[in-house]
């Protein structure tokens, strides 16, 4: 029966805008990923100045919000930032932020010059004991909603030559108690069962800026998901199906999901009433294939996919995943809302660091992806 729907979907279609908008992909996240939007975070205003972004073009593109009104659902909490000083520097060699270290995310800002202790291979002390620093292969940032009593400095093992004595650090931090963030929400109503609902999903956050010249752009992580959450918005406000769909751009994902848990506990419309929900995260690679988060919950819907992609070979595979607690699906899942979590493998191995931007993420699957998840939800609406 699948088979049957799904060939006549492309007859009667003939791919008459079915084709991802490649070239509004990538502008997406070249805007996204620019100095303007400082990470989408924090600091400079990053993730307002997206979340203004994306609720434009939910409106250029014929969206209409939820509540009739606003496509905006603010909530608040608190945050770790650095938006400041930056400065480290080891046996007098400056080092720069996000390339040579990091400061770890839930540290206290401090200003000192001190000599270090060795503690082991990779791991040094301040003599005063204010200061943790560690030597890693790999700079990776995250974000945090507290400040500990220490400063955690990681420091990339290229940088250094040989092992430091003395450290001078001039960090400086802001806990903010309550951050205003906004989840972005829009719809496409159903032309004959608008009550129920397809739902798409992407966070639009990423980590911000680390000091005032330093930022993680997020090309991969998540500008790629929220690229293709618009093609679709722009795709289904085209051809409006017998159900709603419903575009969520989350906040603050990276700080703990806690836009998609604020979303999930305050719905701006009935939970069970969506048929089914994708959440679009780490969409840039794709010549390795996919995974699919909750493909062992849902197993039948996951025969679909797999059947609709080989018949139409739009990925090399796609692999199933259990349930995790590792995107925006995950509060939904706990809701009992049927969702998929996908997310493309291979390609550039950026993640969480300066170098996830928007001129090598190579887009490998990004038109099949787009194709993919049109045919599915044919097939599950219909």
């Amino acid at each position: 029966m699948y088979r049957f729907l799904i060939s006549a979907f492309f007859l009667l279609t003939g791919f008459n805008g079915l084709a991802q908008d490649l070239n509004y992909a990538k502008r997406t996240i070249k805007t996204l990923t620019s100095k303007k939007y400082w990470g989408r975070g924090y600091t400079k205003n990053g993730m307002a100045k997206a979340a203004d972004f994306i609720a434009k073009e939910f409106k250029d593109l014929g969206l209409v919000p939820i509540n009739g009104h606003d496509f905006k659902q603010h909530f608040s909490f608190a945050v770790n930032t650095f938006p400041h000083e930056m400065d480290v520097k080891l046996d007098g060699k400056k080092l720069k932020p996000g390339r040579d270290f990091i400061i770890h995310q839930a540290s206290s800002g401090i200003i000192l010059t001190d000599s270090l202790l060795k503690k082991d291979s990779v791991s040094y002390l301040s003599k005063s004991g204010n200061v943790v620093l560690s030597i890693v292969p790999k700079l990776t940032w995250s974000v945090s909603q507290q400040a500990a009593a220490y400063t955690a400095i990681d420091v990339d093992r290229k940088a250094i030559t040989a092992a430091p004595k003395i450290i001078e650090v001039n960090i400086k931090n802001d806990l903010i108690a309550s951050f205003t963030a906004a989840n972005v929400v829009g719809m496409v109503k159903g032309v004959t069962k608008p009550d129920s609902a397809i739902v798409f999903t992407a966070h639009y956050d990423h980590l911000g800026g680390m000091g005032n010249k330093t930022y993680f752009p997020g090309a991969n992580d998540n500008a790629s998901g929220v690229a293709m959450l618009l093609n679709l918005a722009k795709y289904y406000a085209a051809n409006p199906p017998k159900y709603s769909i419903i575009f969520i751009a989350f906040a603050a994902e990276e700080i703990g999901l806690l836009g998609s848990k604020y979303f999930t506990e305050n719905p701006l419309f009935p939970l069970k009433n969506i048929r089914f929900l994708w959440n679009l995260d780490l969409l840039g690679n794709g010549d390795a294939g996919a995974t699919v988060v909750n493909a062992t919950i849902y197993p039948q819907e996951f025969a679909l996919l797999n059947k609709i992609n080989d018949q139409q070979k739009y990925l090399p595979k796609i692999n199933p995943r259990g349930k995790a607690a590792n995107s925006d699906h995950y509060f939904f899942t706990e809701k009992r809302v049927p969702a998929f979590f996908l997310y493309t493998q291979g390609g550039n191995p950026a993640y969480h660091d300066v170098d996830d931007v928007a001129k090598t993420l190579p887009l490998t699957a990004y038109e099949n992806l787009f194709k993919l998840f049109v045919d599915f939800n044919m097939a599950i609406i219909n």
